[in-house]
């Protein structure tokens, strides 16, 4: 396989690392917490940058009008909780404070997904992109490890708009070079394939490669994307893969309703119709667990892209 890693890392760190960079090279950029200072690793921009910090407490809502508030006068602010305080507890003051009103605010969003753990379904957020990517004008960014989320920490200080910025609790392989560019909107093919397209975002990105080394065994060539930013969407570089294999699989941590999946296939259904198969939460709430077992029982794991994988190819024979 291509990409190896040598240690696992949260992506929460990676955000960490990026924010406190930013707390050296962008005197504009400020971060407000709800409480979360430690797991969402703001202790080094806080030591770094005390003057530029806000704790909130335990009032989300009140983080997000702040937020906003100091976009006016020219700041940068990067908003933390969790993904599920980040996006349902505070929907209305995203939509009409934020959204609405185009303000330059970053959401930071951690412990997404199933991989939150053993905390269960009421904070296993599964629907946050879906409500996020619908608010007009918010880009919606999903990285796949520690050097990717630290990149898209950096790049969405320099982006002029809203941005919710999703990534996790748990460690997982680092194995994004450190110095591979990051683009807003621009999707990596990873590794080029013949037979089926595999799209990923977020922790799915590594399953992904993990299936795509299994199934090569088996004589079956995938074609990996990943997608790190899910709104907007690179288009071209999925188009330019299903011309080529002629059918897809998404695979993500997030309910099939609402997430990349859905958004692909639309994409797909105006411009070039293609199989496909979903490999995602199907419309359903998490529960307590370790991150491994959940994504076994949920099939959101390498084990459940490939059989995603021959499930299309078998349709398409």
């Amino acid at each position: 396989m291509k990409y190896t890693y040598t240690e696992k890392k949260d992506t929460r760190s990676g955000f960490g690392a990026g924010l406190a960079e930013l707390a050296d090279t962008n005197p504009n950029v400020v971060a407000l917490c709800a409480d979360l200072i430690g797991s969402l690793k703001m202790e080094k921009f806080i030591e770094k940058a005390p003057e530029r910090f806000f704790q909130v407490g335990i009032a989300e809502a009140n983080m997000m009008g702040m937020a906003a508030g100091l976009t006016i006068n020219g700041k940068i602010p990067f908003a933390g909780t969790f993904a599920n305080f980040a996006t349902s507890r505070v929907y209305d003051q995203i939509r009409q404070s934020i959204a609405y009103s185009g303000k330059n605010v970053k959401i930071a969003a951690s412990h997404a997904g199933l991989t939150l753990g053993e905390d269960g379904a009421t904070h296993q957020v599964l629907e946050d992109i879906g409500m996020m990517k619908m608010l007009p004008g918010m880009t919606v960014i999903n990285p796949c490890d520690y050097n990717q989320t630290k990149a898209a920490t950096l790049a969405a200080a320099k982006h002029e708009g809203p941005v919710y910025l999703r990534f996790g609790r748990p460690v997982v392989p680092v194995f994004i070079p450190e110095d591979m560019p990051f683009e807003i909107g621009k999707g990596i093919l990873l590794q080029e394939g013949t037979d089926v397209t595999i799209v990923a975002t977020g922790h799915l990105v590594w399953e992904s490669l993990l299936a795509a080394e299994a199934l090569e065994k088996e004589g079956i060539s995938c074609e990996i994307i990943n997608i790190h930013t899910i709104k907007p969407l690179d288009e071209e570089i999925i188009l330019k893969s299903v011309e080529k294999t002629g059918k897809i699989v998404t695979a993500e941590e997030h309910n099939y309703l609402g997430g990349l999946g859905e958004s692909v296939a639309g994409m797909l259904a105006r411009r070039r119709p293609t199989p496909q198969e979903f490999v995602a939460v199907h419309d359903t709430f998490g529960e307590s667990g370790t991150p491994a077992e959940l994504m076994k029982k949920y099939k959101i794991d390498s084990d459940a892209v490939i059989e995603a994988v021959k499930t299309i190819i078998n349709k398409t024979k």
